[in-house]
């Protein structure tokens, strides 16, 4: 592994800035870093592999009988039966077929940064197609949407569950919500840089930003922050949003994922339950193939040589992170500077193949 890191950083360059960690059964094995003003303690902001955490706060809560997959969500939020949206369930919720990936007028970043009012605003939201009927990612808002039914069953944010059932007492490096005196370690995400050719190929497929995956991405506010700058605005960092804002290391990625499938978290059936797929074909909103979990994706679709039922969420600067129960494997990719062309970088495929060779071959 270290010399398939290696070699990725002499492809990407001298600024090239990235974390690896990996446990497998239980131990780590993999601990590495590279670039400029790196440590292992160094934090990055990791975008949709946020999703992760905040749905392992409802997968504990599906687990403890607290929350219902099968119940509407309107029954905990009656405002979020608006527009024909009253029969969709957790479930259908958790695996992005509610409809409402945006808002019709977008969100100023200190909207993005409140998961409660893209709640407010998204109860009475029009769905973009019957809800549970197809699927497409709700990138900016999916756990705003989660994260409400949470508060309106127990009283507590996800962030706070989070803080109490996970970070707190397992000692993770992972935040829902940056603490003030932790932000020296924080490094601001670097823009891509994309070459000539990847930039023709980029205003090729480029969408409008009233489009559905410009509504996703909220490219149709008149003052949309980019998503590249996300984390390097402090009340993002601050609010932990449940969608995008979480902060942590590559250890912290790869920490809770471990404790979710050690016996820690999360039991046999709720592991089995996670990892099943719900929605898979084309979606909606990136335009491309997706498989879906329980508030998570499919590594095993991403990465075939993994389990069946390996799962866990990437990260728009090119993050990736997951469990894969078969195995005994917990993974965490953390990189400063997006890679082309955004989402997991495509180097976790040569990654996650030796890891998968190492530890299987124990």
């Amino acid at each position: 592994m270290r010399d398939e890191f290696a070699a990725i950083a002499a492809a990407e360059g001298e600024d090239y800035s990235a974390q690896l960690a990996a446990n497998v059964r239980g131990e780590r094995v993999v601990d590495l870093w590279i670039g400029p003003d790196i440590t292992a303690d160094s934090l990055f902001g990791v975008y949709s592999a946020t999703k992760g955490a905040a749905h392992l706060v409802v997968a504990l809560l599906v687990q403890d009988g607290v929350l219902d997959l099968d119940r509407p969500v309107a029954d905990h939020w009656p405002e979020f039966a608006a527009e024909g949206k009253g029969e969709l369930t957790l479930r259908d919720l958790l695996t992005h077929r509610a409809g409402v990936v945006g808002a019709d007028d977008g969100f100023r970043v200190e909207e993005i940064a409140d998961d409660r009012i893209i709640a407010e605003r998204l109860a009475g939201q029009r769905p973009y197609w019957r809800p549970g009927t197809a699927f497409g990612y709700h990138a900016l808002v999916i756990g705003a949407l989660t994260g409400e039914v949470v508060r309106r069953v127990t009283g507590r944010s996800i962030q706070e569950i989070h803080e109490e059932r996970v970070r707190g007492p397992l000692g993770i490096d992972f935040y829902l919500g940056l603490p003030a005196e932790l932000e020296p370690r924080f490094l601001g995400t670097q823009p891509m840089r994309p070459t000539p050719e990847q930039l023709a190929e980029l205003r090729a497929n480029a969408t409008g930003p009233n489009s559905l995956t410009g509504i996703a991405f909220n490219r149709n506010h008149p003052e949309a922050v980019d998503l590249q700058e996300l984390p390097n605005h402090r009340v993002i960092r601050e609010l932990g949003p449940a969608s995008v804002g979480g902060i942590g290391t590559a250890r912290g990625l790869a920490d809770f994922y471990a404790a979710a499938i050690d016996g820690r978290l999360l039991k046999p059936d709720t592991i089995a339950a996670v990892g099943q797929i719900h929605s898979a074909g084309t979606d909606l909103v990136t335009r491309q193939p997706a498989a879906f979990g329980l508030g998570f994706m499919s590594a095993a679709t991403a990465y075939p040589v993994l389990g069946q039922g390996a799962f866990g969420h990437p990260g728009a600067t090119g993050t990736e992170a997951f469990a894969d129960p078969r195995n005994g494997i917990a993974y965490g990719y953390a990189r400063r500077r997006f890679g082309f062309p955004g989402g997991p970088g495509p180097e976790n495929q040569g990654l996650i193949k030796a890891l998968h060779a190492a530890a299987t071959a124990v």
